[in-house]
């Protein structure tokens, strides 16, 4: 509410105060108290709203827009690489809003827009909406901030889910009802069937693919072979692997230590006995030139897809090279609807199946932030739970 009060000469001051909206109060003055009390529920109204009438404010500030609050969040944190495509979508999206009008019935509007208009992913609309906040959160810590909450924060559980609601607005806004494809959330959970882990490895080491009269040309084939078995053996993302120096192996201490991975967070990742030999036959193929891989990267690199360079973009466009190599291999393989991401849950499922870790513990290995995202390898252990019963 906007206090009051009548000044000497009869005229009445008003003053409005709205933290996080307006950077400052703004002071209004009527002849009649009337005529103030209705305009100023008016304003409060639009306030309420996060509508803030051009002619109110004077001062723009410093951090006025959501690109404003991004292009100062990139600036002085040391955001995680997976975030910085995010953060350039979301800039791209709603860059030109106003921070003063985020607030809950935003947060709302924008997702359901994700939905209803754009038709994006659940988990494409969490990791926009994910980012977002953590930008947010950040903006919230400084000490000049006018920004006081994250709406995102508030937003349910399952908000990215389609609702019946977004698949009839849809359909009718397609006016094809009945025919409109949603997307829906599904977690894959596709792990190496039998004989298909063999089939890759003879695809590699250059077997002809059946129904074909020549092996696929694999350029760097003994790094490809590394690659899968630290996969296999690791639960390791690719951008770690192929980003991979010298001085992050210890061979000693039979470890990988990570400095680079998606969340930002570091760790050590255990090296198996046969995650070690697949490292001695890689260095076995390197020293002898074999695929005309000359030796170690003059940097300390292990991979030689890596020039070194950090940028998302560049690190983006080996990744979708690699990916697709891989693909051709699985095809090659027969392993359809097999992508080299689900190797890493093959690898998390075995850490299960063939050892008797904590989920705390497969979780500093694999770099699952959140143990419970292990949840769903619970089950591969039931056997060992109905041996404990009497």
């Amino acid at each position: 509410m906007a206090t009051k009060r009548q000044r000497p000469s009869g005229s009445w001051e008003f003053i409005i105060r709205r933290k996080g909206v307006l950077p400052k109060a703004v002071s209004l003055t009527f002849h009649d108290e009337t005529e103030g009390d209705a305009y100023c529920a008016r304003l409060e109204s639009l306030l309420d709203r996060g509508i803030v009438p051009p002619d109110l404010v004077d001062q723009r500030p410093d951090i006025a827009t959501i690109a404003d609050a991004i292009r100062s969040y990139r600036q002085t944190v040391s955001v995680a690489e997976s975030d910085k495509p995010m953060l350039d979508a979301v800039w791209n999206r709603v860059g030109e809003v106003a921070l003063r009008s985020v607030n809950y019935n935003w947060a709302e509007t924008w997702v359901r827009q994700m939905k209803q208009e754009q038709q994006l992913s659940p988990s494409t609309i969490r990791h926009y909406v994910g980012t977002l906040a953590r930008c947010l959160d950040w903006l919230m810590r400084r000490p000049d901030s006018t920004f006081v909450s994250n709406p995102l924060r508030l937003l349910p559980k399952r908000y990215s889910a389609y609702t019946e609601t977004d698949k009839a607005v849809i359909q009718a806004a397609n006016g094809k009802t009945g025919q409109t494809v949603i997307t829906e959330d599904h977690a894959r959970d596709r792990r190496l069937n039998d004989g298909e882990e063999e089939a890759i490895r003879a695809i590699i080491a250059g077997s002809k693919p059946v129904g074909r009269q020549r092996p696929l040309e694999l350029k760097y084939q003994a790094a490809i072979l590394l690659l899968f078995d630290l996969a296999l053996e690791t639960a390791m993302r690719m951008r770690e692997m192929y980003t991979l120096t010298l001085d992050q192996l210890d061979i000693e201490k039979r470890t990988i230590f990570l400095d680079r991975t998606k969340n930002g967070d570091k760790r050590q990742v255990p090296l198996t006995t046969v995650a070690l030999a697949a490292i001695a036959r890689y260095q076995d193929a390197v020293a002898k030139n074999e695929d005309g891989m000359a030796g170690w990267d003059g940097e300390g690199r292990m991979f030689p897809w890596w020039n070194g360079e950090t940028d998302s973009v560049a690190l983006g466009k080996i990744s979708n090279r690699l990916s697709g190599q891989f693909a051709r291999i699985f095809s090659a393989a027969e392993c359809e609807d097999l992508r080299f991401h689900d190797l890493r849950h093959e690898a998390s499922s075995r850490f299960y199946e063939r050892t008797q870790l904590s989920d705390l513990q497969i979780a500093k290995i694999t770099g699952h932030k959140d143990p419970r995202m292990l949840a769903r390898y619970a089950n591969l252990r039931g056997s060992d739970l109905a041996n404990q019963l009497w």
